[in-house]
């Protein structure tokens, strides 16, 4: 449940400091805990956390399974501290870039400290701790393992190319293959195991400080997943399992020829004979890995953006119909309606405002997109907010306040701007006078990206949308959060409410 008046920082572990060349569960989480903890903040928001297709440019939001996690995010120390890796084991670190991930290193890098500390883990007593987890999680974990290991088996194919007894997951071929992947389906198990117990551990930790966790849904799956594969009636594919039609938005604020995500779109008619049975499955998970959750694409539970499989752009597309009303009624009765944040950003309907109001969701502004038209008919003004929203001073698919206001925010938008303060601003203080415009609003709760907070422009940006290349990297080097900062954000937490 949110707090009234309240606020946080968004940052993606993968922005976190490292050695290891990608911000993970290790001691610079639970330090950046401590700095939230005290500049009076109430909640972390992150991106999502599931497993990762290296695919797809390594984007958050092109998952793998909607329930594995991604094991980047796994910390070496933490793992040196358990036993299964040595100092030695992590001395030799490759040279990584402090202010950038590069994924494809990164990710060879820790894959073989991972398979070393899965050998080690195979020569150790039983553990009893792994053992339980994989009977509480039997459910999606087998499933994962299993395609996660016909996956390397098969050298990273397409599952829809894999021999057609397995593509079609026959029970028969299923296990007279698994003896000689079964070592794999085990470390798949044993990755997992440890990234839901260091999670779950700097989550533990977070509340018991005071805050709490704000973690973010999807709204589609990676076509190349283990929840495709095994449930491949909920999505619409061709009779050759590869997909009819993919998911997308129509040309928009972000690009003249609309955004292709490439991902399966779904068979609400399946979902919904099913009594969304996946769908809450999926919610449940996610509750019990985080506090709060971030309902991504919010009107993609009313209506969807159908692009034609074999089409190069998002232009001829149609909206389809989606049976939201009903999900969202089955939906909140098993799950509270204050766990939830609705992400209702871009063109926006009528039934989807609707059922926003009906529910009492918190709803989402963001303070980037106030000053772009007239303030009466624009829902993003800090005169228009309802008390139960969060107000974005930006997002991780928009510039940065600084950089917007260098780059991007024409002599309207200004006007506007500085006609609302009263006054002309600099460059230099921009980004803590949005803040306070952010800090001051009646919303209930106020999010910063941390980017904001430290000032940085453009090339701190985390996403481009509608673009493939050079997104999802950037990250903050130590000693940039100075003691001055903490204090100015905790002092303006206190002055608006919302420590």
């Amino acid at each position: 449940m949110m707090k009234n008046r309240s606020s946080g920082i968004q940052l993606h572990i993968t922005s976190l400091p490292s050695k290891y060349g990608i911000g993970d569960f290790g001691p610079e989480a639970y330090k950046f805990a401590d700095f939230l903890a005290a500049a009076g903040q109430s909640y972390w928001q992150i991106l999502p956390l599931n497993q990762i297709n290296p695919r797809d440019s390594y984007s958050p939001y092109s998952c793998m399974s909607a329930f594995a996690g991604n094991t980047l995010l796994i910390s070496p120390e933490l793992l040196c501290h358990r036993g299964l890796l040595t100092k030695k084991d992590i001395s030799d670190i490759p040279t990584f870039t402090p202010a950038s991930v590069n994924f494809h290193s990164v990710y060879s890098y820790k894959t073989r400290l991972l398979h070393l500390a899965y050998s080690r883990f195979k020569s150790m007593p039983t553990d009893s701790n792994y053992e339980k987890f994989c009977a509480k999680n039997k459910n999606w974990l087998e499933n994962y393992a299993i395609f996660s290991a016909l996956r390397s088996n098969f050298r990273s194919r397409l599952w829809c190319d894999w021999p057609v007894e397995l593509r079609g997951r026959k029970k028969s071929a299923l296990k007279s293959v698994r003896p000689q992947l079964q070592d794999i389906i085990d470390r798949e198990k044993f990755f997992q195991c440890v990234f839901f117990e260091q999670w779950f551990a700097l989550k533990k930790y977070c509340n018991r400080r005071g805050i709490k966790i704000i973690g973010d849904i999807p709204l589609y799956v990676d076509y190349d997943s283990a929840d495709v594969w095994r449930y491949p009636d909920n999505f619409k594919l061709t009779k050759a399992k590869k997909p009819h039609f993919i998911a997308g938005v129509p040309p928009d604020y972000y690009s003249r020829t609309g955004q292709l995500w490439n991902n399966p779109v779904y068979n609400w008619k399946v979902l919904k004979d099913t009594g969304y049975l996946w769908w809450f499955q999926r919610i449940k998970h996610s509750l019990a890995m985080f506090d709060i959750v971030r309902l991504d694409h919010f009107r993609g539970f009313f209506a969807y953006w159908q692009v034609p499989a074999k089409h190069k752009t998002a232009v001829n597309g149609k909206w389809v119909k989606v049976p939201g009303e009903d999900f969202l009624k089955k939906l909140f009765k098993y799950f509270p309606k204050s766990c939830f944040i609705a992400e209702d950003l871009g063109c926006i309907t009528a039934d989807v405002r609707a059922a926003i109001k009906k529910y009492k969701l918190v709803s989402t502004k963001v303070l980037l997109f106030a000053f772009n038209r007239d303030s009466s008919v624009n829902p993003h003004f800090p005169g228009s907010y309802p008390e139960n929203s969060v107000v974005y001073t930006s997002t991780h698919d928009s510039n940065t306040i600084k950089g917007w206001f260098m780059k991007e925010a024409g002599y309207q938008q200004k006007k506007n701007l500085f006609e609302y303060l009263g006054r002309k601003v600099s460059v230099k203080q921009i980004h803590w006078e949005l803040i306070h415009l952010a800090m001051k609003s009646v919303s209930d709760t106020v999010i910063i990206p941390l980017q904001d907070i430290l000032g940085l422009g453009e090339d701190a940006r985390m996403n481009r949308p509608a673009t493939t290349k050079g997104n999802w990297k950037w990250r903050f080097r130590n000693g940039r959060l100075k003691p001055a900062t903490i204090r100015k954000l905790a002092k303006l937490t206190r002055i608006y409410g919302r420590a």
